[in-house]
């Protein structure tokens, strides 16, 4: 478990700003451990979600041929894995129908309960509804918009999952917002925020001067090169 500190740093930085700054610090992890394809964020403007992983598989296509009660304990297990320390947490959910997002395993109710848990938000493959009555701050990246929830249920939960190409364990350190998700690996997150000033202060050297009058070729190679006098 991270201190709160490093938790609350982490907040302050955008995702794609996290992923920067592991290149320097966990520089084995530049191509893999985040999303690589496009999720569908319908609360932009919700803040950087940083939690611990709590996984599952769903799926909706067809029932689960389960009894009633069976049906009723993995529920309950499912929710119990969500509720447990340390908090807060981040619901990584892949949905393992050969089309995902058949049915929607979150909305109105789920992102209430998830969020009364915990839970700062969603990241799955599988689809999502109820929009507007969405639990107020829960985030999301899902797969897609869909307005049923079929025979939606859970599979398993508190197993390893990979969702747009970003492999999770339960209890990993997960940075999301409106551009994606990461992994981020617990031994490197105290240096992310420092790596990411480095990174924005250098950043800042080349647009301030992209963006002001008379920006030439020849300045542009000057700031590239290391060895250029700037």
């Amino acid at each position: 478990m991270l201190s709160d500190p490093v938790l609350d740093a982490l907040r302050e930085l955008d995702t794609p700003t996290v992923c920067n700054a592991l290149e320097i610090v966990a520089p084995q992890r530049r191509a893999y451990g985040f999303t690589t394809s496009p999720l569908v964020c319908p609360h932009p403007d919700v803040p950087p979600m940083v939690g611990y992983a709590r996984t599952a598989t769903i799926r909706a296509a067809a029932a689960s041929g389960r009894s009633g009660d069976d049906d009723l304990a993995v529920r309950v297990g499912y929710y119990r894995h969500i509720a447990e320390a340390p908090q807060p947490t981040v619901t990584v959910i892949c949905d393992i129908d050969a089309a995902p997002g058949y049915g929607a395993w979150w909305g109105e109710v789920n992102s209430s309960i998830h969020a009364g848990l915990g839970s700062l938000g969603v990241i799955t493959n599988g689809s999502i509804r109820d929009l507007p009555d969405w639990a107020p701050g829960f985030g999301a990246l899902a797969g897609s918009i869909g307005p049923s929830h079929s025979w939606i249920h859970v599979v398993e939960y508190a197993v390893p999952v990979t969702v747009h190409g970003m492999s999770v364990r339960p209890g990993d350190l997960i940075h999301a917002d409106r551009h994606g998700a990461v992994v981020v690996p617990p031994e490197a997150a105290a240096d992310v925020p420092e790596a990411a000033a480095r990174i924005a202060a250098a950043e800042r050297i080349l647009i301030d001067a992209a963006r002001s009058d008379g920006f030439t070729i020849d300045q542009l190679t000057s700031l590239l090169d290391p060895k250029g006098d700037h």
